[in-house]
């Protein structure tokens, strides 16, 4: 992956429905979503956010039939998700992949988690927030006044885009920041493994094992 720095000001780009044609990425790209809640296999997949680390953010509003849309029916966006030569830069990546994985039939991986590696790393605090993170490590303010907003309306808001796209416009250099301190930890393989697992683990809770956890040693 290329270096990269926190973008002052990030461009966004509304697509309904699917990615066109011309958008694509090579290498790497950071990758969030919006949804109707936190249970992917109940609440509905509304946006999925994308951007190669370069200050642009390209939201994708999938918007159900019964709203004039295509549902899930975005080829382009699957592709690029599931495209195994593209690294996915994510923060809190069980819950993304579980709901990609769920709503768009697809296999997201290769996958790199911010939050994960602000685990392993950052034993000192309890603050692996996406917020905290890019705070603290790349003197990014960010607002979470639209996380809880309706993101199923046919229409969003100003406020709502620049919020889903500040999600992602951050990640790669954050990642850089994140990646730099697995390596000198010592924790980078270790990391690895988690994040090669990461598909498996969403594919466990969306089949309802999220509790009780088949790890856990509780009866």
């Amino acid at each position: 992956m290329t270096s990269s720095r926190p973008p002052s000001e990030g461009a966004i780009t509304l697509h309904r429905n699917d990615l066109p044609d011309d958008v694509t990425f090579s290498g790497s790209v950071a990758v969030d979503t919006e949804t109707m809640g936190l249970k992917p296999y109940r609440d509905r997949l509304c946006l999925v956010q994308l951007s190669a680390g370069d200050g642009t953010a390209h939201l994708v509003q999938l918007v159900p039939p019964s709203l004039g849309g295509t549902g899930y029916d975005c080829p382009n966006l699957k592709r690029i998700l599931a495209d195994p030569s593209v690294t996915k830069i994510m923060h809190f990546a069980r819950f993304d992949v579980a709901i990609l994985q769920h709503a768009l039939g697809i296999t997201i991986s290769p996958v790199v988690c911010t939050k994960i590696a602000a685990r392993l790393v950052r034993t000192f605090t309890d603050r692996h927030g996406l917020a905290a993170l890019c705070r603290e490590l790349l003197g990014v303010e960010m607002s979470k006044h639209q996380q809880t907003s309706d993101w199923g309306a046919p229409d969003l808001k100003p406020e709502q885009l620049a919020y889903a796209a500040s999600d992602v416009l951050y990640l790669h250099a954050l990642w850089e920041k994140m990646d730099a301190l697995l390596q000198r930890e010592g924790r980078r393989e270790l990391a690895q493994a988690c994040y090669d697992f990461l598909p498996a683990r969403a594919q466990l809770d969306l089949l309802g094992y999220e509790d009780p956890d088949i790890f856990s040693h509780r009866s």
